[in-house]
């Protein structure tokens, strides 16, 4: 019975294909196809699906490319290093030897590129032109253009450049990368291992991939496609067009990809991008005021929720947004504006996407219950800190260290509600980082003395003694030394 039923529907597509048009009978091939397999519905057309046929396996990605690559160009930075003899500084050679000046080193990088404006705005990242003295940019064309470094954040990982000629360019459009799903189609452009401009396919892996140790944000889309050393800053596309990620990294044992590869989402990247255009040199990340952690399964147990998700709110700075919005410890945030928030790391990019000065709704879960409250996205307050250079002969000789401060708490990612003064960077072999100080600790006591500036701290390490007692605050836990120096 079902055979004869499979033909009569085979007659009849027969009589009803003659007088139709092409268009119209590759309309009816695919209502028939979706008969045959039980999937049609007068519900709006399904968006994803696989090949079917092998007229839908022989489609190809080539319009896609040509409407994308003009727009993906490689990125040339070059840095002149000085080169000095191993026994330069040396008191003893250079008393009997004088060493002649000799001309500087150049070292160059390659990677890839994305112009983002016809206007000539590239958006790259931060690893492939940090240090450059000079970048320049080349078109698929084959033209090359001088580029001017406009903004650059190391912690992002994100450069944006802008290409120096009074020309349009070819642009893409950046996409919306919340909306991606796991398996959806996606096209990597780049310039790997520096052999010329190439594509490669793959799927969505994953969305929404914590990395530790890239990036602040640490919230990345995550891909098959080959990506490889050259491919950082290149695009990664969806089948509409448009670019929804720029490839930043691999996981490799080998150098070469193995399939696993990541892009920084096109959303912050827009947000950055908005950012370069205002003529900021740095993106001004939104500022709340908390210390989060990851909800566990104790505690989601605990709390009666289904499964481990959200940013468990654990501290909450004095007069900052968060406290300002009603948020309180404890509190679990779920979503933001409507978009779910399952980890600290997704927390952060949902508020990085979000315009300074607008308000956001928040939902976080308490005792229980959800609740709505509204925040004011700001940037946080750079305060009156000022930045010293320790210098003498003491052992915290070569440290910069700096007042404490919103702007500088988020930036070094320190615990909030924090006083005192911080290291934010040491000379290489300086005495500082002979005794082990870092970037990041905070000095709490000196010599007996509370420290509660910089100055204070600048005044009590240069003098002179050979006894130093100090106490430091490193990622909260406290360390005491007594050193004779």
């Amino acid at each position: 019975m079902m055979f004869r039923r499979f033909v009569g529907t085979l007659l009849i597509a027969s009589f009803v294909f003659a007088p139709l048009a092409a268009e119209a009978q590759e309309s009816v091939r695919d209502t028939l196809s979706q008969l045959l397999r039980g999937t049609a519905s007068t519900e709006q057309p399904v968006q994803r699906k696989v090949p079917f046929n092998n007229e839908e396996v022989l489609l190809s990605y080539a319009p896609l490319v040509k409407k994308i690559a003009p727009a993906v160009v490689n990125v040339y930075a070059s840095t002149r290093v000085e080169v000095r003899s191993p026994f330069m500084g040396d008191p003893f050679f250079e008393r009997f030897f004088s060493f002649p000046q000799m001309p500087p080193r150049v070292q160059s990088s390659l990677g890839s590129g994305v112009l983002v404006d016809a206007s000539g705005f590239v958006v790259t990242n931060y690893h492939v032109i940090s240090g450059a003295d000079e970048v320049r940019v080349a078109l698929a064309d084959g033209r090359e253009f001088a580029a001017k470094i406009v903004l650059q954040d190391e912690g992002l990982d994100l450069a944006v450049l802008k290409v120096e000629a009074d020309e349009k360019f070819p642009a893409a459009a950046l996409g919306d990368s919340d909306a991606l799903e796991v398996g959806d189609l996606v096209l990597a452009i780049g310039n790997p291992f520096g052999v010329g401009q190439t594509t490669t396919s793959g799927i969505v892996s994953a969305v929404a991939r914590s990395l530790g140790g890239i990036g602040d944000v640490g919230y990345f889309i995550q891909t098959d496609a080959a990506i490889n050393p050259g491919n950082s800053g290149g695009a990664l596309v969806n089948m509409a067009g448009e670019v929804i990620g720029i490839n930043t990294a691999i996981y490799s044992r080998s150098g070469g990809s193995i399939g696993i590869g990541f892009a920084i989402p096109a959303n912050l990247v827009r947000a950055v991008v908005e950012s370069a255009k205002k003529g900021l040199d740095h993106f001004e990340r939104p500022y709340i005021g908390v210390d989060v952690d990851r909800v566990t399964q104790d505690i989601a147990h605990a709390l009666g929720m289904a499964r481990p998700a959200g940013a468990l709110i654990t501290n909450i700075a004095k007069d900052s947004p968060a406290e300002k919005a009603g948020i309180e410890p404890g509190d679990i945030v779920v979503s933001v504006d409507g978009k779910q928030v399952d980890t600290p790391e997704s927390l952060d990019y949902r508020l990085a996407t979000l315009p300074l000065g607008s308000t956001a709704r928040i939902d976080v879960l308490r005792n229980g219950e959800t609740k709505t409250l509204s925040l004011l996205i700001e940037k946080a307050s750079e305060g009156q800190g000022v930045e010293l250079l320790i210098e003498g002969r003491g052992p915290f000789a070569g440290a910069k260290v700096s007042d404490l401060t919103p702007a500088l708490i988020q930036r070094m990612r320190l615990p909030v509600n924090r006083t005192g003064v911080v290291i934010t960077d040491i000379a290489r072999n300086s005495p500082a980082a002979r005794v082990g100080l870092r970037p990041g600790d905070i000095i709490r006591e000196l010599n007996g003395e509370t420290i509660t500036s910089a100055e204070q701290l600048k005044r009590i390490a240069e003098g002179d003694g050979r006894m130093w007692r100090f106490a430091i605050d490193r990622g909260g836990r406290i360390i005491e030394q007594i050193l004779r120096y």
